[in-house]
């Protein structure tokens, strides 16, 4: 990080903008991670895909599967690679808050700008709100750098936008990543756009969300590295189009995506996302790699059906 704790909300909505993407993590045949791999892969998404920042050791980067040690790693291989031209998000989400703390603490000293940790699962479901608020205001009491929340359904609840009202107000709390109903997110924008970014996950609400809701922040899942290729950066594009208020086109180039979108979730196995990526991005020239236990790779017969619709599906190589 290269602002002050007083500073961070400031830094965060003068820097942190524009198109974010999660980092699939590539594993070799025998399981470990492949850090060459890795770092080729952020260089072409921050340099020929013009991808903003990366969001790295989430769920689609398969953290659950990773040591503590490992994360860590992949902290530092992504700094490494951004070498300041994109900004790095790192996840240290888990349901043990030491772990917590440590990747926080790890991220702070090894230059990311910003951390994100998820809400955790837990074993109640009603009046939790206090327990959230004391789990949150205990990280950011911890650590220095700016911190973005991250609500989904994974937990076992949703946090509402009262809530996210009330943890805008911690100090460092900078952005949420909030993967809930449109009109939940729209709430929270009403409610605390003027203290935290808010943000979702849906690639096919992005544009909607810039042009009705005023966002400047995609914070983030993977499509920014699926859907798009050096030749072919229709999703930058649209962006761009729609930053500077250019609808109508960004509207177009928006809806042309259509059959990659399309191709990417029709052959997608329901319990093989991770598996089903990383073979999409083997097929765009990215290193896509094993996924680990007890994650599921694909068949012959999925990859045989995904190839197919991917060479249909328009992507400019």
């Amino acid at each position: 990080m290269n602002y002050a704790r007083k500073d961070a909300k400031t830094h965060a909505r003068a820097t942190m903008r524009g198109i974010w993407a999660a980092a699939l993590t590539p594993f070799t045949a025998t399981g470990a991670i492949d850090e060459d791999g890795f770092r080729a892969n952020i260089r072409h998404w921050t340099q020929e895909l013009k991808i903003d920042g990366v969001f790295i050791a989430g769920k689609q980067g398969e953290f659950f599967s990773m040591s503590l040690a490992e994360r860590k790693r992949t902290f530092d291989l992504a700094v490494e690679a951004c070498a300041g031209r994109a900004r790095t998000i790192m996840s240290c989400s888990d349901q043990n808050l030491d772990v917590v703390l440590d990747l926080a603490r790890h991220a702070q000293r090894c230059g990311a700008d910003w951390i994100v940790v998820h809400a955790p699962v837990l074993h109640f479901l009603k009046a939790q709100d206090e327990t959230l608020l004391r789990y949150y205001r205990t990280i950011v009491d911890a650590v220095d750098i700016g911190v973005a929340l991250w609500s989904h359904p994974d937990s076992g609840y949703l946090m509402s936008p009262q809530l996210c009202n009330r943890l805008a107000d911690l100090e460092t709390v900078v952005a949420i990543k909030y993967s809930v109903p449109r009109p939940m997110y729209a709430e929270l924008t009403r409610l605390a756009g003027d203290r935290i970014l808010v943000s979702t996950a849906s690639e096919e609400e992005w544009l909607d969300n810039i042009l009705e809701l005023g966002w400047r922040l995609y914070l983030c899942s993977s499509p920014p590295c699926l859907l798009q290729t050096a030749r072919d950066l229709r999703m930058r594009q649209y962006t761009d189009l729609a930053f500077a208020g250019d609808a109508a086109a960004a509207r177009a180039l928006r809806d042309s995506l259509d059959p990659v979108r399309r191709a990417l979730r029709e052959t997608r196995p329901a319990e093989k996302p991770h598996a089903h990526q990383k073979y999409w991005q083997s097929l765009l020239g990215q290193t896509g790699g094993a996924v680990r236990a007890p994650l599921l790779e694909l068949t012959e017969a999925e990859k045989a059906a995904t190839r197919a619709a991917f060479e249909s599906c328009g992507l400019q190589l």
